[in-house]
């Protein structure tokens, strides 16, 4: 099966919410795919240091703007988006991903490991690892930035029977896109890490962003990377079904080769 899967890679402006909007929907609108991953916070920006920057720039779902604005999108272009958001439900806030798809469905994904100074401002995730439908019935799985230091959170994805592995980020370390090799590799499935570039400054705090937003087969291999300076999107096809199978060889399996009694999580 031919799917088409993208990856952007953007730098928004620092709480300028519409026009990081526009420009994405004008990118959004030139692309043919089937599934595209969008970058963590895409449209907020991150260096926070006030409470109220996040509550400008959060929306709840599904009455937000930016969703609704998305979900038209989604639903004229026929390809699933996945993207971040600061997420607003009743009194707490989080830094959220959406799947939305061109029927009109949906899916949230809490960020269960906060970075930093992302505990400052955000709830944890409270959401779980969760495996959605995206368009054609594959099934997708989404983590949020930090979410790859921890193997496990992966391979719940993978147990759960992800067959891509959606990443929306904003990776100032410079280990992830090397980590993600390993995390396509030991649990066979495909990953797109969406990454943004720049550097944002806010009173006083400074982050440079590292870019180089990629997508992996199910061996680990690079089959697209951007650079890491420049905004840019990337399409390549894909076939799914190669994340089904998790064997090494006649006699070795991913899965059914694990011993969880010898195991400490």
């Amino acid at each position: 099966m031919d799917y088409r899967v993208s990856v952007v890679q953007f730098k928004p402006d620092f709480l300028a919410v519409t026009e990081n909007l526009n420009k994405l929907k004008s990118v959004l609108l030139e692309m043919e795919t089937d599934l595209v991953v969008l970058p963590e916070l895409c449209l907020s920006g991150y260096v926070f240091q006030k409470q109220e920057e996040v509550e400008k720039v959060s929306e709840t779902i599904p009455e937000g703007f930016v969703f609704q604005e998305f979900r038209q999108l989604s639903t004229e272009k026929e390809f699933s988006i996945v993207y971040g958001f600061a997420e607003k439900a009743e009194n707490r806030y989080y830094n959220s991903a959406a799947l939305i798809n061109p029927d009109g469905s949906y899916y949230i994904y809490r960020k269960t490991h906060l970075f930093y100074r992302e505990k400052l401002f955000f709830n944890p995730g409270d959401t779980g690892f969760q495996v959605f439908p995206a368009k054609g019935n594959i099934l997708v799985g989404i983590m949020i930035c930090f979410d790859w230091q921890f193997p496990e959170s992966a391979r719940t994805l993978a147990l759960k029977g992800a067959q891509i592995i959606c990443h929306p980020s904003n990776l100032v370390l410079p280990w992830c896109q090397q980590a993600m090799k390993t995390r396509s590799l030991e649990n066979r499935v495909f990953s797109i890490t969406s990454n943004r570039v720049g550097i944002e400054y806010n009173n006083g705090e400074t982050m440079e962003f590292t870019g180089n937003s990629q997508i992996l087969g199910t061996k680990g291999e690079v089959l697209l990377q951007l650079d890491e300076k420049n905004e840019g999107i990337g399409t390549i096809i894909i076939d799914p079904k190669l994340a089904l199978d998790k064997s090494v060889n006649p006699l070795n399996d991913v899965f059914k080769d694990r011993r969880r009694e010898m195991y400490e999580l």
